[in-house]
């Protein structure tokens, strides 16, 4: 794993809109089904929108129905930090970019096959590089 990112509050609010950083830094979330990449069908990488950090692959992503971009398998497991999360009333795994500790979405083990699990990630959090 290359060196990890860190930065300070007020240098990630210099480098991202107040909507990214409100989900990336601060740990929100977007509104269903009004991001970005939640219905893209579009091959690709998506990336860390902090650090520029390949995620996820298109071929993983599947439409949940949740309302957020949902992938089934990170492109490399080293490239998630997984954090358990008890907020809400609720008991979650968080998942963050492993380069800068971003704030990506959660995880879940209701995901379809191979791995069983869905990513579910916020739009914000991620910029799409199209395939050639």
């Amino acid at each position: 794993m290359e060196d990890k990112i860190i930065k300070k509050p007020e240098e990630w609010k210099q480098e991202l809109t107040q909507e990214q950083y409100d989900i990336c830094i601060n740990k929100g979330t977007e509104s269903p089904f009004s991001g970005k990449y939640c219905d893209s069908k579009e091959k690709g990488i998506y990336k860390c929108v902090c650090c520029g950090e390949p995620l996820f692959n298109s071929d993983t992503k599947f439409d949940s129905g949740s309302g957020w971009p949902s992938f089934y398998d990170p492109l490399d497991i080293e490239k998630i930090e997984y954090i358990s999360d008890s907020s809400l009333g609720m008991n979650r795994t968080e998942v963050n970019c492993n380069k800068c500790g971003s704030h990506l979405g959660h995880v879940f083990d209701d995901g379809p096959k191979p791995t069983n699990l869905r990513y579910c990630i916020n739009s914000i959090s991620l910029y799409f590089q199209k395939e050639d």
